[in-house]
């Protein structure tokens, strides 16, 4: 299993990089979310480190490694977190996250099934399946600011924890245990990451 690629983008398209590794070239699929913020990530000798998600896709007779890129541990969780949906594979995730992952996880919390059918390839009974499956689970992601997101993990307290997620969505420090200190004053009873940062991005959006 491929986690992860390091190599000079010998060729860039619409959705992929050609990414040279000592000779050897990778083809290596990136969804439009991922892709807006490949520049700025880009080193001056341009070479980039992705995240992949490695899978075979089986075609009739053949088996094809495919490689799908992102810059950050966060949109990799956003995209395997959206494969979950019943009908939406590895290939239709990569054509339907072509707006900024915020945007699609605010749009899911808010059962907002106008937005999500104007994602390629998202019909109306589509829409309600991603609404079904995954409002209020994708919280965390609503708080995205931009692509320059790395995550890291410890094990920490559930407050601890949901303040390395802020930290890495690039929230200043302050900003951040402010938020945190709000929900637990509130809800006193949160007893996982998930959950906390989920009440976060709610009570952020209702600008509290």
């Amino acid at each position: 299993m491929i986690s992860g690629i390091t190599g000079k983008v010998l060729e860039k398209g619409l959705n992929y990089l050609v990414l040279d590794l000592c000779g050897l070239s990778y083809e290596v699929l990136i969804p439009t979310c991922v892709m807006q913020g490949l520049d700025k990530s880009m080193a001056g000798d341009g070479k980039i480190s992705l995240l992949t998600y490695h899978y075979h896709q089986v075609d009739q007779a053949k088996s094809i490694p495919v490689l799908i890129g992102f810059l950050s541990q966060v949109e990799k969780d956003f995209f395997e977190i959206f494969i979950t949906v019943s009908g939406i594979g590895p290939r239709g995730a990569l054509k339907a996250l072509n707006k900024p992952i915020s945007l699609i996880a605010k749009a899911i919390d808010e059962g907002d099934l106008v937005f999500l059918k104007s994602l390629p390839g998202i019909g109306e009974q589509r829409a309600k399946e991603i609404v079904a499956k995954l409002q209020n689970k994708v919280g965390k992601f609503g708080l995205i600011k931009d692509c320059g997101i790395q995550e890291k993990t410890a094990c920490k307290d559930i407050s601890e924890e949901a303040l390395d997620v802020l930290l890495q969505l690039e929230y200043k420090k302050s900003e951040a245990l402010g938020m945190i200190k709000k929900v637990l004053e509130i809800n006193s009873g949160v007893s996982t990451t998930e959950e906390l940062l989920n009440l976060v991005y709610k009570q952020k959006r209702a600008g509290r």
